[in-house]
Formats: structure tokens, C-alpha cells, sequence
């Protein structure tokens, strides 16, 4: 007589499951590791330059040092999060990963939560690096209100993760997955303020670009390291942001495919 033992699962066992199989495979794809790891740096490299240029940190009345490592928080959400993960949803898909999965237990959100767990873990250790950094060369100055930084990094994160999965929706191919994915790195680096500080745009511009999906979290970034942040001002930026965090994975919920395109 035989015994047939069940093993019961729960979600918190198969996302953790699921992302360490996603950490392997990040690691043996050297270009996405590449882009999680070198290209922040780079990046901000880029926008150091661009301030020098426009001498726009005498019109924001904070130094480069701290526009530089503030909006290094969203340059890092947009590259090692959102760009990482678009072509991760899309590689998995093509490959018929996605849709092996869901024939199991897996539910659609430990699937797509495992996947970006990976990025994430980056993005949070290279944020980390950012304050240390900062803290030195300000020294030894935390962030002043810490909670609304927090506020910021968190929604910044699961809201670059539900817009990669979105962007994977009207994503065809891995190779295209850098075209697709290029509007959103563009709204970061000019909406955002991380390349320029919206304090140069006339008040109208400023306005519109602060409704655009990072720019309160750079905000929110910016008035917890630094301070200076009203109440009212950190309201419509947390609001902002939850709202596009929202209509994020409202649009992976109704859109987002899993199984090759036809």
C-alpha cells in the first residue's frame, strides 16, 4: 500500500522559489547584469555633465552633489528596475516560461513579484550605496526625514516594475525591448529633473512635468534626503505617485499577455 504525501505551498515559499531561479538567470545574462550594475553610474556621470553645462543648480538652492545623488534614486529605478524588467517579462514570455508556469499553482502576481525581485535586490542595494555615499560627502548627514524617502523608493519600485510589465505588453521581441523601453527612460531623465531641474522650466512646463509617473518620486526623494518638503507638497506627490503606481497594474492586469505574441 502506497502514500501519496502533498506538500503544501504557500505564496511567500513560491515567490522565493521562483526568484531564486530569477537571480540565477540573472546572472548568467552578462547584458542585463551589465545594465543593472554599470549603467546608473554612467548615467549620472551623463547628468553631472548636463548640470555643469546648465548651471542650474544656483536656481534650485541645493548643490550638485545632492541633485546628482537624489535623482541617482531614480535613475537607478528606471535602469536596473524598469529597463531590466521589460526585457525580462519579454524574454520569459517568448520562451513560454510564463505560460508553463501558469498551468501549475503559481499565481499571475507571485509570477510577475518573483521576476522582479532580482532587480529590485539592485536597485535597493545601489539606493543604500547612494545614501552612504551621500552621508560622506555631506558629513556623516542622513537623510532628514527618512519615511518619505522610503515612501518614494517603495512606490518608485513596484511602480517601474508594473510599468516594465505594461511596456512588455506592446513589446514584440527582447531585441525591441530597448526601443520600447526608451520613452520612459527619457520622461526620467528630462520630467523627472534628474538631467535638469524643473526649477529651470517656466511654471506651466514645471507643472506638466510634475504629473509625469517619476517625477513625484523624485520628489519625494529629494524632500526626505534633503528636507524643505511642505506637507501639501508631499501629499500631491505621494498622491501622484500612488496614482500611477495604480493605473501600472491596472494596465498589467487588463493587458499584459503571456504567451508569444502572434
Amino acid at each position: 500500500m502506497s502514500t501519496t504525501v502533498t506538500r503544501s505551498t504557500t505564496a511567500v515559499s513560491r515567490t522565493a522559489a521562483l526568484a531564486r531561479a530569477e537571480v540565477t538567470l540573472l546572472v548568467r545574462n552578462r547584458t542585463a547584469l551589465f545594465t543593472a550594475l554599470a549603467l546608473p553610474p554612467a548615467m549620472i556621470g551623463v547628468a553631472k555633465t548636463s548640470l555643469d553645462r546648465s548651471g542650474a543648480t544656483a536656481k534650485t538652492g541645493l548643490s550638485q552633489g545632492e541633485l546628482l545623488l537624489t535623482g541617482g534614486v531614480v535613475m537607478v529605478l528606471t535602469l536596473v528596475v524598469y529597463t531590466t524588467l521589460v526585457a525580462a517579462y519579454v524574454s520569459r514570455r517568448e520562451e513560454l516560461v510564463l505560460k508553463r508556469l501558469r498551468t501549475g499553482e503559481v499565481r499571475d502576481a507571485e509570477i510577475l513579484g518573483a521576476t522582479a525581485v532580482p532587480a529590485a535586490a539592485i536597485a535597493v542595494v545601489q539606493i543604500a550605496l547612494l545614501v552612504a555615499l551621500g552621508a560622506a560627502l555631506w558629513g556623516g548627514r542622513l537623510p532628514q526625514r527618512p519615511g518619505l524617502m522610503l515612501a518614494g523608493v517603495v512606490l518608485g519600485t513596484v511602480m517601474t516594475a508594473a510599468l516594465a510589465a505594461a511596456t512588455a505588453a506592446v513589446t514584440r521581441t527582447v531585441e525591441s525591448a530597448q526601443v520600447t523601453a526608451l520613452p520612459l527612460i527619457l520622461v526620467a531623465l528630462v520630467g523627472s529633473g534628474v538631467a535638469v531641474p524643473l526649477e529651470v522650466f517656466p511654471d506651466g512646463v514645471a507643472q506638466v512635468l510634475r504629473a509625469l509617473p517619476l517625477t513625484p518620486v523624485a520628489d519625494l526623494v529629494r524632500g526626505g534626503w534633503v528636507g524643505g518638503m511642505g506637507a501639501g507638497e508631499a501629499l500631491r506627490a505621494l498622491g501622484t505617485a500612488l496614482a500611477w503606481t495604480v493605473l501600472s497594474v491596472f494596465a498589467v492586469r487588463r493587458w499584459f499577455r503571456w504567451e508569444p505574441r502572434g
